[in-house]
């Protein structure tokens, strides 16, 4: 990360120009591509810099109660005793404050101040921190042109705040002997002549190594550019420029940040800092101190670093960068969720046209279409089987000029491959257009190949639900037409399933020829064949009432994408209801000839199971459904929402507003930065400039859909820092995505560089690292996105993009679950008993939910913050000038109480008279009793890692 640092007396833009991300308006530039990786301007990388760079100065904006806002040049002097601000109305020496009087420095817009300003939606969170001063913990409210700055003087001031005018001389750097004892090392194990240096060949793989997203020619040019500042000739590297160049190139300043927010201002983690951010910050749960040193042992890189326990900035890089940071809960790596529901209860990964590889027309098929399906999970195929040459019949798509692959051959690959990556039901849509004759040798292939692996087994009359995934586990299930119970024959007529001729119908209409609407045909189904249908029956689709009164469980309907989207529309809650029991599968129009993919979530939000995508074209759609199955190990089955499961339950498809019984959600995202963004594929325009940005989508139900951007990080592909926060309100959990998509601002058409999609139930909190994939869903070597991750409830505070859900700000009605009348008289008495407790629970639930906003608040926190960050918050407040305890933490009692050690400022007397109102409802017998007991929990925790800050009795 590269800064600038303006020099006084530089011209002062005007606050119109500081737009919502925080940063100067966009200037006019131009694509050029630069020759030169030597930084221009310092870079932050360590406490040393952050005060060399106070010391220097920076332009900030001071806020003031009335809305008011300042341009100032804000300097620490060199003394390092004072914080002065000029101009000032003020004597000069009254325009200062003085290091020793400083109680806190707070990050983001967490003072009465900013909260009540006319401006707050204009200041970027991460661009606003506060200076808490004075005995009245009076705020000094100050705001950057970028998040960079604010991290520096947040440091800056935090480490002048604990070791005052000895601040540089305890800086001498654990953190440098770390890294440099630990590159000392690595570097005498390459001079293998003990010539103390090293040629260029071997430094340039020796830092390749250690950080294998850098390109070569970037480091060997940065190796050649200090050798040219120094005047020196000759390629040879010595020790010190080696450690120059890592530095240089290997540190991530938004790591080396965030680590001394948890360092207790040190240049390193000991074991109780590292406890507290993996509680704290990443969510973990039972952390111990042996936690922290298997974290040390397995990521710290020095020697010393293990053996004192400590984690230096490149372990703490490592540890982030490894697979237990990665934004995908570990736990949904593997079979997770309930399989002994019924197979109706599951969204189930589904292929259209499975043959093909290209488009629907005149498209090649290949065995390689089932291959990579089921290895990716897919457990719905297609077969679309006709009569072919020798008796042996073929797989295409009939009418069209596809060409034919022998089915024998596709029997043989999806037995090899049916349970490589999914031990759980697979069913085979069976499209049968062949002849008696070759149904007898379609039938054969099938016992002979597939054996015992097909479910022959027929469907229990006295059941009301299919079976359940776990009791089929690797059986292969036909879905195909069946003959009647009462034929007695070797064959019968059925009703033909032609997809193909809709196709075929289609192209015809576009060449301007007559539209020939042909009845449904009748053909001749081998009783045989038949047989081997049993729990999917093909069946045509009437309407809901008759499907409701007559159609039985193990029946099958198939309903194009135009007419599932009008079911969708007209009759979304009967949709939603038909799904709970029956299997319906969603198929492409006749439209999509070129294999184009519609949204799943149309089908997906009502109920739908079986949505079947064309995996060979890759797109949002398709990064849609293979993120969505990614979880619960990537078996092709996933548990639909109770709310679509629950036989006495409601919920309409379409709803653009909260959903009855569900707890809404915040998502907040923090877009920290890239690392190693490549070109987009195929774009020369620009040789090796890359202006990156990133989008963050929500998909789900139409009243969680949203997106927001951030701001373009001009040339620079290989290390950008966005450090821009977004807020999502999620009202269906279960049935979110979160997309994040990186892309290369261009004048011609952004072009697309990667991206991940990820279920809402399977984010990590914390800071975390995403890998990137490629149009076609591989990894983009080492190309990752660094952010933070937080959820809370929805009256957390705070303010969700464009829904006006603020706490602070207007009242909102209170909204009640609500019951529907089933006009079944027993059930709805019942139910109407429930009323009155579920509404006194909902009180209950938003008091406790609306009194913790101002706990936090009055903590210095955004509502991000849990429990744990509170009380930590409090810690640097709870002692007075004499170090004597103001306050102290009774955890004698049921419940955590605050005891007064004498007269308190008016901000902590606050603090536990808010306290003091979350522990009545902690003392009441309600539901939300138990919030105190998670509370004093944090406390005992907080206690054990900070024991010189806490007062415990």
């Amino acid at each position: 990360m590269l800064l600038e640092f303006p020099e006084r007396g530089t011209e002062k833009e005007e606050w119109d120009n500081l737009i919502k991300d925080g940063s100067r308006q966009r200037r006019e530039r131009k694509k050029t591509v630069s020759f030169s990786s030597m930084p221009t301007e310092k870079k932050i990388s360590s406490a040393s810099d952050c005060i060399n760079a106070m010391v220097e100065g920076s332009e900030l904006r001071k806020v003031r109660s009335n809305s008011r806002v300042y341009h100032r040049y804000f300097l620490l002097d060199a003394d390092m005793q004072s914080l002065r601000w000029e101009p000032s109305k003020k004597e000069s020496e009254k325009a200062k404050i003085d290091v020793k009087s400083i109680k806190e420095v707070r990050t983001g817009k967490n003072t009465d101040i900013f909260r009540t300003n006319g401006i707050y939606d204009q200041i970027s969170e991460d661009c606003a921190f506060s200076i808490i001063y004075g005995e009245n913990y009076e705020s000094l409210d100050l705001v950057t042109n970028s998040a960079d700055v604010a991290n520096i003087w947040v440091t800056g001031l935090r480490y002048l705040i604990s070791y005052g005018k000895h601040t540089l001389n305890m800086i001498q750097s654990s953190q440098d002997n770390l890294r440099s004892s630990w590159l000392s090392d690595l570097f005498a194990d390459a001079d293998t002549k003990g010539n103390k240096q090293i040629s260029l060949c071997p430094a340039v793989q020796l830092i390749k190594d250690l950080s294998p997203g850098l390109k070569n020619v970037k480091i060997e040019l940065k190796f050649k550019e200090f050798h040219k500042s120094k005047g020196k000739v000759g390629g040879d590297v010595t020790k010190e420029e080696f450690i120059e160049v890592f530095h240089d190139l290997c540190t991530r300043p938004e790591i080396y940040f965030l680590l001394v927010q948890f360092s207790s201002n040190k240049e390193f983690l000991d074991t109780k800092d590292l406890m507290m951010f993996l509680e704290a910050e990443q969510g973990m749960a039972q952390v111990s101190e042996e936690t922290s040193l298997e974290v040390i042992r397995n990521y710290e890189p020095s020697k010393e670093g293990q053996l004192k326990g400590w984690l230096s900035l490149d372990g703490f890089t490592n540890y982030l960068m490894s697979s237990e940071c990665h934004i995908f809960d570990p736990e949904q790596k593997v079979v997770c969720q309930d399989m002994n529901q019924p197979l109706s209860h599951y969204y189930i990964n589904s292929s259209h046209n499975t043959y093909l590889i290209e488009d629907q027309f005149r498209g090649p098929s290949d065995i390689t279409g089932y291959i990579r399906a089921l290895k990716m999970g897919c457990r719905s195929v297609e077969l679309d089987v006709w009569d072919g040459p020798d008796n042996e019949p073929v797989i295409y798509t009939g009418h069209t000029m596809t060409s034919q692959i022998v089915f024998r051959s596709v029997i043989d690959v999806i037995n090899k491959y049916a349970f490589v990556a999914s031990e759980f039901p697979l069913i085979l849509c069976l499209e049968n257009h062949c002849s008696l004759k070759q149904q007898t040798v379609m039938f054969q292939h099938l016992k002979k190949i597939l054996g015992d692996k097909l479910h022959t087994e027929p469907p229990k009359t006295e059941d009301s639900y299919l079976p359940s995934p776990s009791d089929l586990r690797g059986k292969i299930l036909l879905k195909g037409k069946k003959l009647s119970p009462n034929c007695t024959g070797a064959e019968g007529d059925v009703t033909d399933e032609d997809e193909g001729a809709e196709m075929s119908q289609r192209m015809s209409n576009e060449s301007g020829e007559q539209p020939n609407v042909a009845p449904p045909k009748k053909f001749q189904l081998s009783k045989d064949l038949s047989d081997l249908v049993t729990l999917c029956k093909s069946v045509g689709f009437k309407d809901f009432q008759t499907a409701f009164q007559s159609q039985k469980y193990w029946e099958f309907c198939s309903f194009n994408e135009v007419f599932a989207n009008r079911c969708a529309t007209d009759n979304p809650g009967d949709f939603v209801n038909y799904n709970k029991k029956f299997l319906a599968r969603v198929y492409p129009s006749p439209m999509r000839i070129d294999s184009s993919n519609m949204n799943p979530q149309d089908f997906w939000k009502c109920g739908c199971q079986i949505v079947a995508m064309n995996f060979q074209t890759p797109g949002l759609m398709m990064d849609l459904n293979i993120g969505w199955f990614r979880q619960n190990g990537n078996c092709g089955y996933v548990l639909r929402p109770a709310i679509m499961r629950e036989e006495v339950s409601y919920f309409s498809a379409n709803t653009k507003d909260t959903v009855p019984g569900v707890s809404p959600q915040l998502l907040h995202i923090k877009i920290i930065s890239g690392q190693n963004f490549p070109k987009p594929k195929g774009s020369s325009a620009k040789g090796d400039v890359v202006d990156p940005y990133v989008y963050v989508e929500i998909h789900g139900i139409p009243a969680d859909c949203a997106e927001q951007r951030t701001k373009t990080v001009n040339q620079n592909g290989d290390n950008p820092i966005f450090d821009e926060s977004f807020e999502f309100q999620i009202n269906l959990p279960e049935l979110a995505m979160v997309r994040f998509v990186v892309l290369d601002d261009d004048y011609i058409g952004d072009e697309f560089i990667g991206q991940y999609t990820i279920p809402f139930e399977c984010l990590q909190p914390g800071f975390r690292h995403i890998p990137l994939q490629s149009l076609t869903g591989e990894i983009l070597p080492h190309a990752w996105l660094f952010v933070h991750v937080a959820i809370t409830n929805r009256r957390g505070g705070g303010k969700p993009h464009k829904r006006g859900l603020s706490v602070r700000k207007g009242k909102r009605s209170r909204e009640y679950a609500a019951m529907r009348v089933l006009v079944i008289k027993a059930v709805d008495e019942i139910f109407k008993t429930a009323a009155q407790p579920l509404r006194e629970a909902t009180d209950l639930r938003e008091n406790m939910q609306n009194a913790i906003v101002p706990f936090k608040e009055l903590c210095g926190l955004s509502a991000v913050a849990n429990l744990m960050q509170c009380i930590l918050a409090l810690s640097s407040r709870l002692t007075g000038a004499d170090n004597t305890p103001l306050l102290l933490f009774n955890l004698k009692d049921q419940y955590p109480t605050m005891e007064p050690q004498g007269l308190l400022p008016e901000v902590l007397r606050k603090v536990v008279m808010v306290y003091d109102v979350l522990n009545e409802f902690g003392t009441s017998p309600s539901p939300a009793s138990g919030i105190l007991f998670p509370l004093e929990k944090q406390i005992w925790h907080c206690g054990r890692f900070r024991t010189d800050t806490f007062g415990l009795t």
